[in-house]
């Protein structure tokens, strides 16, 4: 099925046969039983085992992911994410009965869940293989075909992603197409059924423009700065270790990495030891490159990151541009004009902020965009229900970083300037599904003061019903 492997069309050529294909097919309904949900996610499953370490190649290629980091975070959690389905969608996919009011008795109500028909999705280049697939799932299982298109700048990726695809499906239910901007631009072009792009947030706009021309649906899982706020009340030693793996992981290149850190400066001098602490111990010197760390995706983006590198800088601020390399850094007593602090940052660079008073830290959050996540480290009920009740996020996880994304029950998605909409799970499902509503009635009980000619009496008794019969 090496055909399912689209070429870069000549600029302005349209992709309106694949898509009328596949929307030919989806029109057989042969991808709206259960049974060819749950065989096309077992043939992915199967296939990601077969094409394992083609994949963890392409990822060490272009994102020098140690195999451990590339296994769990995009593969492993990918196929995880694949059983969650398999055992659930017979019960996802129940029609959902509600409750019919007595005026419309006697009747049934019920919600179905059914596929919206064709779907692309658009995948970003720093968890190319995670951020594909993840909703993907979601297409299979709601019922729906697939155009997906990886990230052109994570090539390794995209190429091995479109071999995988290529040899478990056929085109016209699921497709990768390769390229760059011209490809996904003309993809923009045609009328899908239903579209997630994960990426920047100014691309996001573009993509909710293009999909508005068509009354697409959309969802966006973008971005923004994740602040992460440490109280004095915790396990010093594990909230240290916890932060410098989820901030460092993928080298800093994940949406949801917590890009700034509040410190309490009660307790600031003692973690920010620990933090240096473990960074030497998973990471060594800071000036010899660390085979446990990942490397910066592209030159500019190496540029970008490095302008960061100013300040007072407490570890690392090494750089090699001949591997990309950034050393991890943390840079203490950031000011609102730090260049860390313009944009999302990105890269292994860790901003830290004292603070005094935790109200200072909701307001300057507040003041900002809402982000994809928020982190908290505290034993404090109450500021754990504080910062729930008086910010907004796409997610708050608390002593932790990062973890809530793997977790198949919770909903992955932003907020604002972060996103909109989410995935995962059952979630992901909900995504591609139409909720239907249909509704029956019995031919018994006709209401005759529905009908014309209305007079008073028939306006009194609908007054009555709406009052009484239709709660």
């Amino acid at each position: 099925m090496a055909e399912a492997v689209m070429e870069k069309p000549k600029t302005g050529t349209a992709y309106s046969e694949v898509v009328q294909k596949q929307r030919d097919y989806f029109w057989t309904h042969a991808t709206k039983s259960a049974g060819f949900r749950k065989r096309q996610l077992t043939k992915l499953k199967e296939a990601f085992r077969k094409h394992e370490k083609s994949l963890l190649d392409a990822l060490w290629a272009d994102l020098h992911k140690p195999e451990q980091e590339a296994f769990t975070t995009e593969i492993e959690v990918t196929v995880a994410e694949i059983d969650h389905y398999l055992r659930h969608l017979d019960d996802w996919m129940e029609p959902e009965h509600v409750a019919t009011p007595l005026f419309f008795q006697p009747g049934s109500s019920m919600i179905i869940p059914e596929p919206y028909g064709v779907a692309l999705i658009i995948a970003p280049w720093n968890y190319p293989v995670k951020n594909l697939f993840g909703p993907l799932l979601g297409a299979i299982a709601a019922g729906n075909t697939a155009v997906v298109k990886p990230s052109e700048i994570s090539p390794n990726c995209s190429k091995a992603i479109a071999e995988l695809i290529a040899d478990t499906f056929d085109p016209e239910y699921i497709v990768s197409i390769e390229g760059g901007v011209p490809e996904t631009t003309e993809l923009l072009k045609e009328r899908f059924d239903y579209l997630l792009f994960t990426g920047g947030t100014e691309i996001g706009r573009i993509v909710y423009q293009a999909a508005a021309k068509h009354l697409t649906p959309v969802t966006l899982e973008l971005g923004g700065k994740s602040p992460c706020i440490i109280d004095t009340n915790i396990n010093v030693n594990i909230a240290a270790k916890r932060l410098v793996w989820g901030k460092f992981q993928n080298a800093g290149q994940t949406c949801i990495a917590p890009d700034y850190i509040y410190v309490n400066n009660k307790i600031k001098d003692k973690f920010l030891a620990k933090v240096k602490q473990y960074i030497e111990e998973f990471f060594g010197p800071a000036d010899q490159p660390s085979e446990h760390l990942g490397r910066i995706i592209s030159d500019r983006h190496f540029e970008r990151v490095s302008k960061m590198l100013t300040g007072d800088i407490l570890v690392g601020g090494v750089t090699d541009a001949s591997q990309k390399y950034i050393a991890p850094t943390v840079i203490d007593n950031v000011g609102k004009d730090h260049p860390a602090m313009q944009e999302e940052i990105f890269g292994p660079v860790m901003p830290i902020i004292g603070y005094d008073s935790f109200d200072e830290v909701i307001n300057h959050i507040n003041a900002g965009e809402r982000p994809l996540a928020m982190y908290l480290f505290s034993n404090d009920s109450k500021l754990k229900k504080r910062l729930i009740n008086e910010t907004s996020s796409g997610a708050i996880c608390v002593n932790e970083t990062m973890v809530h994304a793997g977790q198949p029950n919770l909903p992955f998605g932003g907020v604002g300037n972060s996103g909109m909409g989410a995935y995962n799970g059952k979630l992901g499902f909900d995504t591609f599904s139409h909720k239907k509503p249909v509704m029956t009635r019995a031919f018994l009980g006709d209401v005759a003061q529905k009908y014309p000619p209305y007079t008073s009496g028939k306006l009194s008794f609908i007054k009555m019903a709406a009052k009484y019969l239709l709660r």
